[in-house]
């Protein structure tokens, strides 16, 4: 089954969280394994308020991430540029589609 974590974030430092976003995305490149895709949302009655979605082929695939030293580091330098704490949500990814596809 597919997976997908929401982490809840509260930054004025956006574009410093987004640079190390892109700092990890080049790091994966070419890589096996890790997130397959990655979604940022923010709050349009809170702008300081993000969500990231990020998505896994599998539970077991997302867990195998989050124990790699590098994604630790890059959590810690994003939470160091949050004013709160970080929240994770972790899913069970039971459906996602494109609705302007057509069928």
């Amino acid at each position: 089954m597919r997976f997908a974590q929401i982490i809840d974030m509260e930054t004025e430092r956006m574009d410093e969280v987004q640079a190390l976003l892109e700092e990890r995305r080049a790091q994966m490149s070419g890589r096996a394994g890790g997130p397959t895709g990655r979604a940022v949302l923010r709050d349009r009655s809170n702008p300081n308020r993000y969500l990231m979605i990020v998505e896994f082929d599998s539970p077991e695939e997302a867990m195998r991430n989050s124990q790699d030293p590098e994604v630790s580091s890059m959590a810690e330098r994003i939470g160091a540029l949050c004013t709160r704490p970080t929240v994770f949500t972790d899913c069970d990814l039971l459906d996602r589609m494109d609705l302007r596809q057509s069928v």
